[in-house]
């Protein structure tokens, strides 16, 4: 599994930016869709990545709802991983994933949808933490003594993982380093 930076050509990489920016207004049209959920919102319809990422109740629907492939392509855009890393993630095949891309009214099961979501919001904090997406992206591959010697990204293959992954985040933002 390649866990460092992707290298796009330019057209790639355009296209993966404006998904990056459209990721917003992916948010908030998904949130209209799910009418359990308006109660947990915010009035406004311009709910943000972030708004919707530090709303527990809104996730809680959200996973068990499903996070289709019109919004994941848009969280995907917004994190360093490849398909091939997003597949060993949520435990599916590359195949899979690349089938899951042209059905674009596929949904993810609940437990796949947890684990999009947990990578979001580590990418989030990664990206709030550090100057630079370079320094967050060379922070996750690169091997921590306060995570015993392991790759952050490493440890993002499960719940517990990511806890760690995020605690460090927030020491190294509280300026505490191992």
């Amino acid at each position: 599994m390649s866990y460092i930076c992707r290298q796009m050509s330019n057209t790639m990489y355009k296209e993966q930016k404006n998904l990056a920016l459209d990721v917003n207004e992916a948010i908030s049209t998904y949130v209209q869709t799910i009418s359990p959920v308006n109660m947990f919102t915010p009035s406004n319809k311009n709910l943000t990545y972030s708004d919707f990422l530090s709303n527990r109740m809104l996730i809680i629907h959200s996973i068990r709802k499903g996070i289709p492939y019109s919004l994941f392509k848009h969280i995907k855009a917004n994190t360093p991983f490849t398909d091939a890393d997003w597949a060993s993630f949520l435990n599916i095949s590359s195949k899979s994933l690349q089938r899951y891309k042209n059905e674009e009214d596929h949904i993810f099961k609940p437990i796949h949808s947890e684990k999009i979501i947990e990578l979001a919001e580590v990418t989030n904090l990664g990206k709030e933490v550090f100057d630079s997406l370079e320094q967050f992206y060379f922070w996750l591959n690169s091997p921590s003594f306060a995570l015993g010697n392991m790759k952050p990204v490493e440890l993002l293959t499960n719940s517990y993982g990511k806890e760690m992954v995020i605690n460090e985040l927030n020491r190294i933002d509280e300026g505490i380093f191992a």
